[in-house]
């Protein structure tokens, strides 16, 4: 088996799906691996070389032979060349996105496979490898920070890697100079919806933890307009609620700031309509609402900024069944593919 990981095409994006202890376990199983030379990977070439990877040009993936599986983690540059490889990756090209389309197209017009990483699921349809808890605490953190710029009026400024989650959370608090906003965290009891909680206690905050049960009736859900701060971990998918419908930015409300951790903005389920787009490290809110203030937080790939840990978390759950891509004991593999058919 040839596994071939790419580097990162997108900015900001440091992450791995693979570390080199996980490489060096594919090799031994028999693999033959090849690292793309990245030059902003948090782990640097030299440690997969030590451990028996080859290394190739960054982004040649493209000229990997057919029979490579092209090992990944964000999308590709959107552009309409066929995709003939077999690519692990998040897609994001199942909930109606029009982007996602695009790249279904290609997977058609070149005969490759999408094994997308989100759908790599267990017989009761959880996810086998996420990095939802990372994308939670980080999230969470950016929009208390964007909340505590409002009340100082200023805007947060750009947001950038930290080396570890000490240096978020002592960040977060240096914001906040002893604020307390009331925080609602929907989706709780998931990945996401716990490193949002974490956070939040972290640095002070007894944040409001709702779930399913809370939100079974559908809405409305006023008890949200009433926060300060709220923070969506639930993904967009059939049957979510609405939980901030596009009218509540003209509605007396307390909620002056928004954090979409799950940021499917451009998804038909979007639970959260009033934005249109994802944020960026440069600008990680878009104000959607002047009296009063509204912001939203929505970056797509919020892990990264703490991509030594949310790297190394990452790859310890998806190395199990990378090591058994080739007979698929648990049916993972088989199940993405599945999905993926279905899609195309």
């Amino acid at each position: 088996m040839l596994i071939w990981m790419r580097g990162e095409p997108r900015d900001n994006e440091a992450r791995a799906p693979m570390t080199p202890e996980g490489a060096a376990a594919l090799i031994a199983q028999g693999a033959r691996i090849i690292v793309e030379d990245s030059l902003t990977r948090i782990i640097p070439p030299e440690a997969y070389r030590d451990v028996g990877c080859e290394i190739a040009p960054d982004q040649s993936w493209i000229n990997a032979p057919r029979e490579a599986l092209i090992l990944g983690l964000k999308e590709l540059p959107d552009d309409e060349t066929p995709l003939s490889h077999r690519h692990i990756m998040f897609g994001h090209a199942y909930k109606g996105q029009s982007s996602g389309r695009r790249l279904l197209d290609r997977f058609k017009a070149g005969g490759g496979t999408l094994l997308d990483l989100e759908y790599l699921v267990d017989t009761d349809g959880r996810r086998v490898a996420a990095f939802g808890y990372w994308a939670g605490f980080a999230g969470a953190a950016v929009t208390v920070m964007a909340w505590a710029s409002q009340r100082a009026d200023a805007s947060l400024g750009p947001v950038a890697a930290v080396p570890s989650e000490l240096n978020l959370r002592d960040a977060v608090s240096s914001h906040l100079d002893g604020r307390m906003p009331r925080v609602i965290i929907i989706g709780a009891k998931g990945r996401v919806g716990t490193g949002a909680a974490d956070l939040c206690r972290r640095v002070g905050l007894s944040p409001t933890l709702w779930d399913m049960k809370e939100t079974s009736h559908g809405g409305p859900f006023p008890e949200i307009l009433a926060h300060d701060i709220f923070l969506n971990c639930i993904l967009a998918q059939p049957g979510v609620p609405v939980f901030v419908p596009k009218d509540s930015v003209s509605r007396p409300r307390t909620l002056s700031a928004i954090g979409d951790i799950a940021c499917d903005p451009d998804s038909d389920y979007n639970p959260v309509p009033v934005y249109s787009k994802a944020t960026t490290w440069a600008d990680p809110v878009v104000r959607v609402a002047d009296e009063p203030i509204l912001d939203v937080m929505a970056i797509d790939n919020l892990p990264s900024l703490m991509p030594r840990e949310s790297t190394e978390d990452f790859a310890a759950q998806l190395l199990p069944h990378l090591l058994e891509l080739d007979t698929d004991q648990t049916g993972v593999w088989e199940r993405a593919e599945a999905t993926f058919r279905e899609h195309v």
